[in-house]
């Protein structure tokens, strides 16, 4: 870029502050931290930096190895984030550069990893590269680093081709000059063209500045949708919207992509302290997103295709043996996500009947929705591989399905079509005490409003209160940690169990989980370690109530 920069902050290395601890992410829980929702310093009702590492010891006594962060950098926000206006600069609304050296250094010493989003499949229009190609007009060299067309008909007044935005409406926008710009986000979200050397050597460039700030890793924003076919064709009679489907879309999954995380593997290589990478990558099987993390490309892709199993036994044991098979070949571990940013909360999914998808407008039967999540919680962190958590699942939270039209700010919603456009339920800002304006989370309210109910979700309600979930999470991620038949792997021994519930064997731990309506009994595997909620033994058997987990250690 031109434009110029705040001087970065000394570079510094992560294994001098974190014990290097060989291919720790296979078996990593890793927290989801969204900025704007997590905790504010300054009272202007927007989390920051500077909340986020005042928060941290929560975080390290919670049990989780790494923190993700989803985007803060220089934006618009047009898209909370995802439309990047300056890769090498903190957005002021979250704080500078020497606000998040901060925070990298003090989760090093707390023993925690940061991993930082990477959005390279789009800038922000205020992107000093794309604001140039509007000024400088067609034939500009810098329009050839995004993708610039001519329009179709008489006048070129149609789009170049029939390709539709996923927040809805058309994935082109015509400027001033008749030219159009390919965007398949928000129109404020222009797609790079990641043929022109340029972007890559830029992005190379990126990839070292917050690597010598001392970042333990990235998680790749679309990552399946930087290379797009060649010629860019029409859809023709594809459903583009059907992601998880049969067909790879000419703007998704082309297999081009992976030359590029080629390339970016053997930057992270050359850094101490085992970087990571982890891909969002929405594709249609399992099987293709092994593509991503074979041994000179990734480390990890975010498994869709369990986030959008329904609480259901076949179901769920069908996606968990297909996701060990896919990754086995390319010895990746698996990974198991139940919530983040962009889906309705589990306890709010698993409070509504199936079929309804990840966004959900309903509140459901919350007890009901909380009572599986929390049954679906000790499933995936007994599981081999590693595991994410999105903040505020440790709480219980459900989704705010009632937000009022004026307060929401997802622009997907205002396009009325693609996504549904209800992910701000999903980032109401999380509350920490049982009092004050924002609970806890600011001095000042809070960008979203918080329902009151969630005084009594709160952390301080919370915290060491038996039974509760976020105490329930403290204990699985300890026992998680203490035991070595956990986490790491890449199979698991299914036993006998009655239809509806799963039971697996991992070295000398035993998982059942009853995804049923009605009580079941099953055997009384060894010493109980945890349950989701109240079991009863008696003479070798023990009775598991509906939609509810249990974890037995059969070595003691």
């Amino acid at each position: 870029m031109s434009q110029q920069h705040p001087a970065a902050p000394a570079p510094h290395s992560t294994a001098a502050a974190v014990a290097d601890r060989r291919d720790w992410w296979r078996d990593a829980v890793i927290y989801q931290v969204y900025p704007r929702s997590f905790a504010d310093s300054d009272g202007d009702g927007m989390g920051d930096l500077e909340g986020i590492r005042s928060r941290l010891p929560y975080l390290r006594d919670l049990g989780v190895d790494a923190v993700w962060l989803s985007p803060f950098y220089a934006s618009p926000q047009a898209d909370a984030g995802y439309d990047v206006a300056d890769y090498r600069a903190v957005d002021p609304m979250f704080g500078n550069l020497l606000d998040a050296d901060a925070l990298i250094r003090d989760a090093h010493e707390l023993g925690l990893r940061i991993i930082v989003d990477l959005v390279p499949n789009h800038s922000s229009d205020q992107h000093e590269w794309f604001k140039r190609a509007l000024a400088e007009g067609p034939g500009s060299p810098l329009r050839e680093r995004y993708h610039f067309r001519p329009g179709k008909g008489k006048n070129g007044e149609l789009p170049p081709n029939d390709w539709e935005s996923i927040f809805g409406g058309p994935a082109w926008t015509r400027v001033d000059d008749g030219e159009w710009y390919l965007h398949l986000f928000a129109p404020e979200q222009p797609d790079f063209n990641w043929d022109h050397p340029a972007v890559g050597d830029e992005f190379r460039s990126i990839l070292r500045f917050w690597l010598d700030m001392g970042v333990d890793g990235f998680r790749i924003d679309v990552a399946h949708g930087l290379v797009k076919a060649e010629g860019l064709p029409d859809l023709g009679a594809h459903d583009q919207l059907k992601l998880l489907g049969n067909d790879v879309m000419p703007f998704f999954d082309q297999d081009g992509v992976h030359e590029i995380y080629r390339q970016w593997r053997l930057i992270l290589d050359e850094y101490s302290g085992e970087r990571i990478f982890v891909a969002e990558a929405w594709t249609p099987t399992v099987e293709r997103t092994a593509n991503y993390v074979r041994p000179d490309e990734l480390h990890q892709a975010f498994n869709f295709q369990y986030l959008s199993t329904a609480w259901d036994a076949p179901e769920l044991r069908e996606v968990i043996d297909r996701t060990l098979e896919a990754m086995r070949p390319v010895g990746a571990p698996a990974t198991w996500v139940l919530s983040n940013h962009d889906v309705t909360r589990h306890a709010t999914r698993f409070a509504n009947p199936p079929g309804l998808g990840t966004q959900i407008r309903t509140a459901g039967d919350r007890a009901l929705g909380l009572r599986r999540a929390r049954a679906a919680t000790l499933l995936m962190l007994a599981l081999p591989g590693s595991a994410y958590i999105y903040q505020g699942e440790e709480l219980g939270l459900p989704d705010v399905v009632d937000l009022p039209d004026e307060v929401r700010q997802d622009p997907a919603y205002f396009r009325g079509a693609g996504q549904d456009g209800f992910r701000d339920g999903c980032r109401v800002p999380i509350p920490w005490t049982r009092t004050g304006s924002s609970y806890g989370f600011g001095g000042g309210g809070s960008w979203l409003p918080q329902p009151s109910a969630w005084a009594d979700l709160s952390v301080e309600a919370q915290t060491g209160v038996a039974g509760s979930t976020l105490e329930l999470y403290r204990s699985a991620l300890s026992v998680r940690r203490s035991r070595p038949d956990l986490g790491a792997g890449d199979a698991v021994e299914w036993l006998r169990a009655p239809e509806g519930v799963l039971a697996f064997r991992r070295g000398g731990f035993v998982c059942v989980a009853n995804t049923t309506g009605e009580a079941v009994t099953v055997p009384a595997y060894g010493r109980v370690l945890l349950t989701s909620g109240e079991v009863t033994e008696a003479d070798g058997e023990t009775k598991v109530p509906a939609d509810t987990a249990v974890w037995w250690s059969t070595t003691d």
